[in-house]
């Protein structure tokens, strides 16, 4: 079967092929801890699949609206508002079946071939997977390790803009990294933007899941929230990521040309799982408090392991659920590396590689498991690297 070009220029998400790796070895008896998922290892709240029940049996399961029901986006825009110190109101919302809809319609929307996008290098793969399959330009944008922690090259930032740029990405907290846009990193970032002719996409979505400071939205700062796209959702602050629910914030024009791609690709979001979803906005939050709080704990348990490493060096992130350690003194290159990880030490983690090409010389590792399964992670990887393998594989 012939496929259209453009299927050539689209890329994927590396974690599921290794996680299909990972479960093949499971299959053949092979214990594995599974480090490269990045999604929550908790149950969704009782409260939430309880509203979830509920609805079901009251009758929400038909079509709703689009742009999701209004009283979701009300919730959401009362969260957002109150979050990100900004007035939104909720024909400003659009929900969507996950958070990728909101990047890959917002890119839709905006973008021609030739149009230049910059965004961060290690980042989310599907930045540059729809740059590419939309003919855009890639300008990435590297982080350097300063003072112990990771962080966005502003310099390199500022050197890759032009006038052809077209949309701006940013992610905080960040994915691998784990770093985050401090607001001085923010005010910084807004006054190189603010009076340029293009639009920022902000990936908030780990937002709620942050160790140090209070989360800075570059929306709340002068002339950048009529030009912004917030982009947040429920999977990983509520631990929702089979329930396909996200959202973005944005200028009402840019919703309406979104809820129209989003009428021609998925109808609506589910009515159900939308009413449940006001319940974990409005609802209790002492399921993310708790969440966060065994987070910290295993950040500071795999950050101080992976120190002791020999080769190793691993900074202090600052929110989401990642380590990206520097693996350059093992030796081995990073996608070497996570594969004999994998294969001989039953540690399934990602290249930092897999983020993009400056990711080369890290890893990166998921803390969304047990600290029980983290120490023994950590206790395979130094039997591996301390007895010579690595070497006689590099």
């Amino acid at each position: 079967m012939r496929m259209a070009d453009r299927m050539s220029r689209l890329g994927t998400e590396t974690a599921f092929e290794v996680l299909a790796r990972a479960r093949k070895l499971e299959a053949e008896g092979r214990e594995i801890v599974h480090l490269e998922i990045g999604e929550p290892d908790f149950d969704t709240p009782k409260h939430v699949v309880a509203a979830a029940q509920k609805a079901l049996a009251d009758g929400w399961t038909h079509y709703g609206p689009a742009a999701g029901l209004p009283q979701l986006r009300e919730a959401i825009a009362a969260r957002v508002s109150a979050s990100r110190g900004i007035a939104v109101t909720p024909d400003q919302v659009v929900v969507q079946p996950g958070g990728k809809p909101t990047m890959f319609y917002a890119m839709l929307a905006l973008l021609n071939p030739g149009d230049e996008v910059v965004y961060p290098n290690p980042g989310f793969p599907i930045y540059e997977s729809v740059t590419n399959f939309l003919g855009a330009v890639r300008k990435p944008v590297r982080f350097v390790e300063e003072k112990g922690k990771i962080r966005w090259d502003l310099n390199h930032f500022k050197s890759q803009l032009s006038d052809r740029t077209r949309l701006v990405i940013t992610n905080s907290p960040h994915n691998p990294t784990g770093s985050v846009l401090t607001g001085d990193d923010q005010i910084e970032l807004a006054a190189m933007l603010r009076d340029r002719d293009l639009v920022v996409l902000a990936d908030e979505i780990y937002c709620d899941i942050l160790y140090e400071g209070r989360h800075v939205s570059i929306a709340s700062l002068p002339g950048m929230r009529e030009k912004t796209i917030i982009l947040d959702g429920f999977s990983k602050s509520y631990a929702m990521t089979g329930w396909r629910l996200g959202y973005g914030v944005m200028p009402q024009a840019l919703a309406e040309s979104i809820t129209r791609l989003g009428i021609n690709c998925h109808s609506c979001v589910s009515s159900f799982s939308q009413v449940a979803a006001v319940q974990a906005l409005n609802g209790p939050q002492d399921d993310v408090r708790k969440m966060v709080a065994e987070f910290r704990a295993r950040r500071d348990l795999i950050v101080a392991g992976l120190n002791k490493l020999p080769g190793v060096t691993c900074c202090m992130p600052q929110g989401a659920f990642y380590v990206f350690p520097n693996i350059t003194g093992t030796g081995m290159g990073s996608k070497p590396l996570a594969d004999a990880l994998l294969q001989d030490a039953g540690v399934a983690c990602l290249s930092g590689t897999s983020f993009g090409a400056f990711g080369e010389g890290y890893l990166r590792f998921s803390y969304a498991n047990s600290q029980e399964k983290i120490k023994k992670a950590l206790a395979n990887m130094e039997k591996f690297l301390a007895d010579g393998r690595a070497k006689r594989i590099a």
